[in-house]
């Protein structure tokens, strides 16, 4: 295996969407860094069954938007 050439493999602190926090190794961040999730199991539709609309960078917003005037009129 070749030296001087792999990420830096350390540990980590993960905190989730409700607060709990558990601890792994990762590549990301330096040692001792906490990562923030804005999505997780306990909030994916995936997993929880519920289906809500994430809205990242005022995507959603521009779409509605754009598309005001879209529509059928009866």
């Amino acid at each position: 295996m070749k030296k001087n050439i792999h990420p830096d493999y350390h540990e980590i602190t993960v905190c989730m969407t409700d607060g709990t926090t558990y601890t792994t190794r990762s590549t990301w961040g330096k040692a001792g860094d906490t990562l923030k999730l804005d999505i997780d199991p306990k909030t994916h539709p995936a997993w929880t069954g519920v289906h809500r609309l994430v809205d990242s960078g005022g995507q959603l917003a521009k779409f509605n938007k754009r598309f005001k005037d879209f529509g059928l009129k009866g």
